[in-house]
Formats: C-alpha cells, sequence, structure tokens
C-alpha cells in the first residue's frame, strides 16, 4: 500500500506533496526527524490530505498530477475551503 499526501505549513503558508509506503514515519521525518531538505524550513506540518494505491507507480501518477498546476489549484482551494490559508 502507498499513499499519496499533501502536507500544509500554516505558519509558512506553503504545501508539500509526496508519496510513501508508511504515513507515520514520513510524518515523523518532516516534523522532526530530518536535518534538511525543503520541509525541514517549513515546520511544523499538517496532513492536509492523503490518497491510498496498491502500487507505487499508480502513487507516482497520482503525486505527479497533484504537483500540476490543476493539482496545486486543487490543494489550495481545499485549504481555503477549510479555513487553513
Amino acid at each position: 500500500m502507498f499513499t499519496v499526501y499533501v502536507l500544509f505549513s500554516p505558519s509558512f503558508n506553503k504545501i508539500y506533496i509526496g508519496f510513501t509506503s508508511d504515513v507515520e514515519k514520513r510524518m515523523a521525518s518532516h516534523n522532526s526527524l530530518a536535518t534538511k531538505g525543503y520541509t525541514v524550513k517549513y515546520r511544523p506540518w499538517e496532513l492536509l490530505y492523503s490518497e491510498g494505491f496498491d502500487t507505487k507507480s499508480e502513487a507516482k501518477r497520482r503525486e505527479k498530477e497533484l504537483k500540476s498546476a490543476r493539482g496545486r489549484t486543487f490543494m489550495w482551494e481545499l485549504i481555503r475551503k477549510n479555513g487553513s490559508g
């Protein structure tokens, strides 16, 4: 099982899109374990959105869709709808 996820940093009004086979471990990495990379600069992160997939290739395809202009627009609309951004 693979999960495509979208993180939101309310402190910095940033989003991050990725995929993983272990969401809980990945969230810990983004919020505290990692020492370098994009997400370290914009902590703390909240899990805004996620979708599950049976295969890695399906997850990668969906991640790519969400990283497109249309996908990012969808995420920002979701943030505004939820009153987070």
